[in-house]
């Protein structure tokens, strides 16, 4: 390679870099300035504070609107991702494995979801929920949630599905243990890794989820997404920063669990490779 040739993939390497550095900058930026907005003592967005306070945070801690609506979105969460991954897990295993008609007609129905505009699918669900009169309880919100976390919870665990090793299964059946054994104690432990990612991309499409809660949620039934839009339709709050800071906080410290498992994880393994030596 000439030195013309090298000064300019070195040139390449670095702008390349430079623009990388820039995009992220871009995204990380307005969740960095919202931190420190959280913790101003005045009731206006003033950045950088004037003075720095927790006074948002006492008054989203004292609040019972607030506290009532985070909890209720961590039940609706937990709830929805618990109905999701086992029947997507399912479908999943139906679809993969079996051979009948009509299965590319139920894969699209159960992709309906990701197609279908929420304002869509949220005038429906409103309309059937009326008709019940399950406008407002928790356990409409929870199902809905759950049919829109499904289309998800499919995707990650067909292909979770299509890469395991169905041998296992086989030598588990040679051995006598039968299909709901081998399911349990072979199949399910080896889609594990599979089964927390789907239920955490069904929690989180529940947690952060507004339109469909706005229609069936009803007045004293309200998410956190929803009591954060409905809160700015009269004032915009510090308190708001606060809240988004706290779910900011547990974000990281969840990739944090996660990473610090991972790290165990590996130790542990190294361990048992070397007493096996």
């Amino acid at each position: 390679m000439s030195a013309t040739a090298r000064v300019s993939s070195k040139r390449s390497s670095i702008l390349l870099w430079i623009v990388a550095i820039g995009v992220v900058l871009f995204l990380i930026a307005p969740v960095t300035i919202v931190v420190p907005v959280s913790f101003n003592s005045t009731r206006f967005l003033e950045f950088p504070p004037p003075e720095w306070s927790m006074r948002w945070y006492i008054e989203f801690l004292d609040s019972g609107g607030w506290t009532a609506s985070l909890w209720r979105s961590l039940l609706v969460g937990f709830l929805a991702a618990a109905i999701a991954t086992p029947v997507g897990t399912l479908a999943a295993l139906g679809l993969v494995r079996g051979r009948f008609r009509g299965k590319q007609l139920i894969r699209s129905a159960l992709m309906l979801p990701l197609t279908v505009p929420l304002i869509v699918l949220s005038i429906g669900l409103y309309a059937v929920y009326s008709d019940l009169r399950m406008v407002g309880s928790v356990w409409a919100l929870v199902l809905a949630h759950a049919t829109l976390g499904l289309p998800f919870v499919v995707l990650v665990m067909s292909g979770a599905v299509q890469n395991f090793d169905e041998t296992l299964e086989r030598a588990a059946w040679t051995l006598g243990a039968s299909k709901l054994r081998t399911f349990w104690q072979i199949t399910i432990p080896s889609l594990r890794p599979a089964l927390a990612a789907s239920a955490l991309f069904a929690f989180i499409m529940s947690f952060d989820e507004i339109v469909i809660a706005v229609f069936v949620s009803g007045v004293h039934g309200e998410t956190l997404p929803v009591r954060i839009f409905s809160f700015l339709q009269t004032e915009i709050s510090p308190v708001i920063a606060a809240v988004s800071t706290l779910l900011l906080l547990a974000l990281l410290s969840l990739l944090l669990g996660r990473a610090m498992a991972k790290v165990l994880s590996a130790r542990r393994s190294a361990r048992q490779a070397t007493a096996d030596r």
